[in-house]
């Protein structure tokens, strides 16, 4: 197809489980991609595994995706002109597709192993079977040879068989993949591979292709462990007289340790990082950057500047490593650009479990408190982490107190910020007036940088380095600041 044509992509996830970042990038660039052009983005359930299905797995995608914003044209609970979206509903649609297929000599009936032999996948072991080079068995044909007449007979039968497809047996499957160029197989290494189980269910290859055919996919954007697959699809796209689409696999996603990122390593679902805070908006920008660059070489990009930029030609074919520290960077900016009241509204579920004080902050503390950690935050959730920098642990506590008594310099500054902030009453108590008050102290005590808030920071929260001290202060109020500096005040009794 050119590029003026419409085009149609699609994500088809099976209800097995959650989503987690190695499956949803698939998602991420085919919204992008359809966006950028638009085209429409296609929502499909491959739910015909019923043993693997989770109870609960559907909804649970279908929120995942929701809330990342990567709303579909078409799918479930949104219908569309090529419904049902759901695979198990859509038999009718696949046993026409193979009684063509069967009619014009591209699939035939296999009565091999009592039509069972197709239990493990599409790639079958069977009877009369010959063990090839790669260690797998590898199906002899002699199901093929039969006359229509007879398969048909035994099929009407009633005689238990699958149904394959007549590979060639000769010259070499070409693909064009737009990150990896020419593909070629041999013929030979393509199996006469299972379409329809004997239990009357499509196998994955069977049932994807005639999906994309029904559904007018213009381009399959997925992950390169389809890359096996792709010239068995060919071959259906080309049996079924129909164009291939355009076909671009996304280089591998590896875990931090160079292995495959998966729920049986490890990876976290989506909704791991929802419940963490993280913005939608982050976790698209870091995963398009896993296997594509900027034209302008930008790693912080609004979504709109995705839907902008994206393009396939910039895909590299090279794996690439999940970086949770990149994520959080990424997360970080992303943060960093929303409104205070933003951020503020973000941070409240999380200080509401945190408990008192902290889910009594309101107004202007709140504000404060906010406005002092929110360049450390990459996810709303990561407030509770900071919280010590306002209500430190107890032993703590004690030991910068004990620190700062037994330095009697510490104590001349401690004695200055004491009557600087005392002078500010409770209506003036702003950071802005706390960080005059902090200065003036500095002044009159004949310190400043290090020497002035290394013994202030301390005192109010046990830590020599931390949030802007003003904004704690504030947040702290001015009662609770002066009770804390008068705990310092004395000399060190032990």
């Amino acid at each position: 197809m050119t590029m003026t044509d419409s085009v149609r992509t699609r994500f088809a996830p099976s209800p097995t489980g959650r989503l987690h970042l190695g499956n949803i990038r698939a998602a991420v660039f085919n919204w992008l991609f359809a966006r950028h052009h638009g085209g429409a983005f296609v929502l499909r359930l491959e739910d015909t595994d019923v043993g693997r299905n989770v109870a609960g797995a559907e909804a649970g995608v279908l929120e995942d995706l929701r809330w990342l914003g990567l709303t579909w044209d078409e799918g479930p609970g949104v219908g569309g002109p090529h419904a049902p979206y759901r695979q198990s509903e859509r038999g009718a649609t696949y046993r026409d597709a193979l009684a063509r297929l069967v009619e014009a000599g591209a699939a035939y009936p296999c009565f091999c192993d009592g039509g069972a032999g197709e239990a493990s996948g599409d790639d079958e072991d069977a009877e009369g079977g010959e063990e090839t080079g790669a260690g797998w068995r590898r199906y002899d044909g002699r199901c093929r040879g039969l006359t229509p007449a007879e398969a048909r007979a035994r099929v009407e039968a009633g005689e238990a068989h699958v149904v394959r497809f007549a590979a060639p047996r000769e010259g070499v499957v070409t693909v064009r993949d737009v990150v990896r160029g020419a593909i070629e197989t041999p013929a030979a290494d393509v199996d006469d591979f299972v379409l329809m189980r004997g239990d009357g269910r499509p196998t994955y290859n069977f049932a994807v292709v005639v999906d994309d055919v029904d559904m007018a996919i213009s381009h399959v954007i997925r992950g390169s462990g389809h890359l096996s697959n792709t010239p068995k699809q060919a071959l259906l796209f080309d049996a079924l007289g129909v164009p291939r689409p355009v076909f671009a696999h996304l280089a591998q996603v590896l875990d931090p340790a160079g292995g495959k990122l998966s729920k049986r390593t490890g990876a976290r679902p989506l909704s791991a990082y929802r419940a963490d805070g993280f913005l939608p908006d982050a976790l698209v920008n870091y995963l398009s950057l896993l296997g594509w660059s900027d034209p302008q070489e930008r790693e912080v990009l609004t979504r709109d500047e995705l839907v902008e930029a994206i393009s396939l030609e910039r895909l590299g074919p090279s794996d690439t490593a999940y970086d949770p520290e990149k994520l959080r960077w990424v997360a970080t900016r992303h943060l960093a650009a929303l409104p205070l009241e933003a951020v503020v509204e973000g941070v409240r579920p999380y200080l509401r479990e945190a408990g008192p004080p902290f889910d009594g902050w309101s107004g202007a503390e709140l504000e404060s408190a906010v406005e002092a950690l929110r360049s450390r935050l990459g996810a709303f959730g990561e407030v509770r982490e900071h919280l010590h920098f306002f209500e430190p642990p107890a032993e703590r506590m004690a030991e910068a107190r004990r620190a700062v008594s037994r330095d009697p310099e510490a104590r001349t500054v401690i004695d200055a910020l004491m009557d600087a902030l005392a002078a500010v009453s409770d209506d003036a108590w702003s950071p802005e007036t706390v960080k005059t008050a902090v200065k003036e102290a500095g002044t009159a005590a004949g310190v400043r940088g290090k020497a002035l808030y290394t013994p202030l920071r301390l005192a109010v929260s046990g830590e020599e380095h931390g949030p802007d001290v003003a904004r704690i202060l504030h947040t702290l109020g001015r009662t609770r600041t002066l009770d804390r500096l008068r705990a310092v005040s004395m000399p060190a009794s032990n």
